[in-house]
């Protein structure tokens, strides 16, 4: 039985720019990513992600400018830990992307994302993401740098998503 944990993972985006976080430390340490991190007890989960965006690059969001746009799921070989991630968008925030101890924000054009420098899941989902369409991803790694096998699809609504699986 896997132990689930829930995280978010926020990108903003400026007609064709992306707003990525070089993480400095922890998890995905020397990465380009989105923003995010776990889910606390006491929040929602777009609660969360707008907090950890404004604790990683400086920068306000409103919750109801967050658009659910991916459920994503990540296992490693060996461990026990299922990650539960929520991907949210907007292009509608506050303020100037600032560093943080734990990321270095950076725009990039959507024509030259650091795929190189990031998870090699991201080369996968990015052009869903990237293309505004909706999707679940599924990957499973060996350590953090090989993708033994994976599944991705487009879905029709988020709502449509989290209702079928509960049933």
């Amino acid at each position: 039985m896997l132990l689930k944990k829930l995280y978010t993972l926020v990108f903003i985006r400026a007609e064709d720019q992306i707003l990525l976080g070089y993480k400095k430390r922890g998890f995905g340490m020397n990465k380009w990513n989105g923003f995010g991190g776990k889910v606390e007890a006491n929040e929602t989960i777009i609660e969360a992600a707008a907090r950890e965006l404004k604790e990683e690059c400086c920068v306000d969001v409103k919750t109801s400018d967050l658009k659910n746009i991916a459920h994503l799921e990540f296992t490693f070989e060996g461990e026990p830990t299922l990650m539960d991630v929520r991907v949210f968008s907007t292009n509608i925030f506050e303020g100037t992307p600032k560093e943080t101890e734990e990321m270095l924000p950076k725009w990039f054009s959507i024509d030259n994302v650091p795929f190189n420098d990031m998870w090699p899941d991201d080369k996968i989902w990015f052009p869903y993401m990237l293309s505004n369409k909706l999707f679940f991803g599924h990957f499973h790694y060996e350590g953090f740098d090989k993708i033994l096998n994976y599944k991705i699809e487009e879905l029709e609504s988020m709502e449509t998503f989290y209702a079928n699986r509960k049933s």
